[in-house]
């Protein structure tokens, strides 16, 4: 134990799954960890004890209560959603078409709301509610064109305790009029949202230009300056999501190679940029991804409800040129706020590129996995002495159903996978975040 860790005042006991390292490049038999009777004690937000209770107990100070969750939960590290947009709260299951003419028919219109800050402000409630229910404790979210939607986010982020990091989306053409920013007032209302919130308690910055169709070069480019003198936060855009969008994004910058170097020209490929989707990504675009440190955030519900297709997260993590690849629920185009129902999915687009993700495959892109594809790995993502306390307990037997099923498990793995196919908020017994109980289901 590092001296530098702060007393335990806390701790929680029950089943605990981790993750030391990557099972993609490294196999599972080396980096999950299941501990069947474990003990996770924390203090001032940071874990600072983790391992089996018979040895954990007698290292903690004898006035500490241990809640004991019993051997039907499964405490894990909290969920990572690193691809949403909260102003879509609203509009989520939104019928009938796809990408292109869904964003006219029902986001454009929807977005335009958040001019209202009060407005927004009720939606970030909502929508960090949903999340904590849902045992999600770090995001990376899209607000919308209106300075003031990130404001609402950012406050009630913080009233929480929660790591998020958001952005004003950039958008200065082929949308309505009244969500049109400009060049120059796209960039200088991020610099002050940027100056405002980014490390601010755990909260964390991100340029959001929304992606290239709607924005001219001289955007992007001012995207890349911006990051240029705030190189620590972090970028979203969407990439590869649908191929009329590609061809679009073609027609749009006929100079450049392909989407990716659209993105590629304006400096934005680099460590910390989360690109939503990468369907359809090209070898080079692969390789690209890999020696920029870019990211993919793979988020197979909204994949398969606007048609768009479906990611291979085998491809992308391919050991000769891996590309950190994280999990996104990408509400409202996603269909459920449940990181367990988007783990189902994310098996049935495995499924249609003839490969087989696991349990613990899943479950390490739902914490460690998403967490190393946003650089902060050592800050969350695992249950280890020194990270931040976010931690959220599974009940194993949740409805009747997986009641009856599980039964028949033979392993953890067989547990595991009942969980992510059967499983959605119900399953979720408590949520924790810095250290606080945000969440418990009655």
């Amino acid at each position: 134990m590092s001296e530098n860790l702060p007393s335990p005042t806390h701790a929680i006991r029950g089943p605990v799954l981790t993750f030391t390292g990557d099972p993609f490049q490294q196999g599972l038999e080396d980096t999950m960890v299941y501990e069947s009777d474990g003990i996770v004690a924390y203090g001032d937000g940071i874990i600072t004890h983790f391992g089996p209770a018979s040895e954990i107990a007698s290292q903690l100070p004898g006035d500490i209560e241990v809640k004991n969750y019993g051997p039907d939960s499964l405490i894990s590290a909290g969920f990572l959603d690193s691809h949403v947009h909260f102003p879509q709260t609203p509009m989520i299951a939104a019928f009938g078409e796809q990408l292109l003419d869904w964003l006219n028919k029902y986001t454009f219109p929807t977005e335009r709301k958040y001019a209202d800050k009060a407005f927004a402000a009720s939606v970030a409630e909502v929508f960090l509610r949903e999340n904590i229910k849902n045992g999600i404790t770090t995001s990376c979210v899209y607000c919308t064109v209106f300075p003031q939607s990130v404001d609402a986010l950012f406050e009630e982020a913080q009233r929480l305790g929660l790591r998020i990091a958001a952005g004003k989306v950039m958008m200065n053409r082929n949308a309505p009029d009244y969500l049109l920013d400009t060049t120059q007032s796209s960039y200088d209302d991020s610099k002050a949202l940027l100056e405002k919130w980014h490390g601010q308690d755990r909260l964390m910055y991100a340029i959001t230009p929304r992606f290239a169709p709607t924005s001219t070069a001289d955007q992007l480019d001012a995207a890349g300056q911006l990051w240029n003198e705030f190189p620590e936060v972090y970028m979203q855009t969407h990439l590869s999501e649908n191929t009329g969008e590609i061809a679009w994004v073609k027609e749009l910058f006929p100079e450049r190679e392909g989407y990716l170097d659209v993105y590629d020209h304006s400096k934005l490929c680099r460590p910390r940029a989360v690109f939503g989707h990468c369907i359809h990504l090209t070898d080079k675009e692969l390789h690209t991804m890999h020696n920029t440190g870019s990211a993919i955030s793979h988020c197979p519900t909204s994949n398969f409800f606007l048609g768009s297709g479906y990611l291979d997260v085998f491809k992308a993590a391919d050991p000769s040129r891996p590309v950190r690849t994280g999990l996104g629920t990408d509400l409202g185009a996603g269909t459920s706020f449940s990181i367990l129902a988007t783990l189902n999915e994310a098996y049935k687009a495995a499924q249609l590129n003839n490969k087989k993700l696991t349990a613990g495959h899943a479950y390490y892109l739902a914490t460690r996995g998403t967490a190393h594809s946003m650089y902060i790995e050592d800050k969350v993502g695992s249950i280890a002495p020194g990270m931040e306390a976010d931690m959220v307990v599974l009940n194993m037997k949740s409805t009747e159903i997986i009641d009856y099923r599980m039964q028949f498990a033979e392993d953890i793995h067989e547990a595991l996978f009942i969980q992510m196919t059967l499983g959605d908020d119900r399953a979720v017994q408590a949520t924790y975040a810095n250290g606080k109980l945000l969440y418990e289901n009655s």
